[in-house]
């Protein structure tokens, strides 16, 4: 028996969000202790020996600014992932991942791209433009609110800073947008108004009793004839004495 598609929490919703955040925080943390550094297992673009960063490279970063300022969007933004589209959540999330960071292996500088800010900007166009695709209330309102919280990181995905990864951005929101056209079902069912429900009978719908068959309006509505009461009816009267009057 499937599920209704109906918008519910679980703890499921902030968990694996939480979960992908924690792995970043212990890649660099565990960089620190150990003296350890993984940024040549970010993305080299056009090296085969770079490739693997399309894995490894979202995982990576070179300061705890950088972990700090993608850990914050990214788990507010996979959360609404898993809330909103459970039923696509981890393909969007799987596939956006290898397919933004295979586009910034192709176009990318010359250089080592780390970090998951190419995740941030496909979960940030997806929710986006999906909302708006959809025509949901709800999901339009969530694309707002997306738009609102992190509209201006539409500015990264031109190259305004050498520093940042301006390509990783690009290919992020081209992603988001594409599995957004590409994705075409629905997370939850759209509102249906009676008529327009399949087990919908006119023959019971009040407002339709309004209206005679040529459509004109019925001032009085019939009143249904009550059933007469019985005739015979008997009545028990109950005497009792006064005892303060004379006998």
């Amino acid at each position: 028996m499937t599920k209704p598609k109906v918008l519910y929490f679980s703890p499921e919703v902030i968990l694996y969000p939480l979960l992908l955040v924690l792995a970043m925080w212990i890649v660099f943390w565990a960089e620190i202790r150990f003296s350890w550094d993984f940024t040549f297992l970010g993305i080299y673009p056009r090296k085969l020996s770079g490739i693997f960063g399309v894995l490894a490279g979202p995982f990576i970063h070179g300061s705890l600014k950088h972990l700090f300022n993608n850990s914050v969007p990214l788990f507010v933004l996979s959360s609404g992932l898993f809330y909103f589209y459970r039923n696509m959540r981890w393909k969007v999330l799987i596939y956006g991942l290898i397919l933004s960071g295979l586009l910034t292996w192709l176009i990318g500088r010359p250089a080592i791209h780390i970090g998951a800010s190419g995740v941030v900007y496909m979960l940030a166009a997806f929710l986006f433009f999906k909302g708006i695709f959809s025509k949901q209330y709800s999901l339009i309102a969530f694309s707002l609110v997306v738009v609102f919280l992190y509209g201006g990181l539409l500015w990264y995905v031109m190259p305004i800073d050498p520093r940042i990864s301006w390509e990783g951005h690009l290919s992020g929101f081209l992603i988001g947008l594409i599995l957004a056209a590409v994705f075409k079902e629905l997370p939850v069912e759209n509102a249906k108004y009676e008529w327009e429900k399949e087990d919908y009978k006119p023959e019971e719908d009040d407002f339709l009793k309004q209206f005679d068959e040529n459509g004109n309006f019925i001032e009085k509505l019939p009143v249904e004839k009550v059933s007469d009461l019985q005739n015979n009816v008997e009545v028990i009267y109950t005497l009792k004495q006064n005892k303060d009057s004379d006998l």
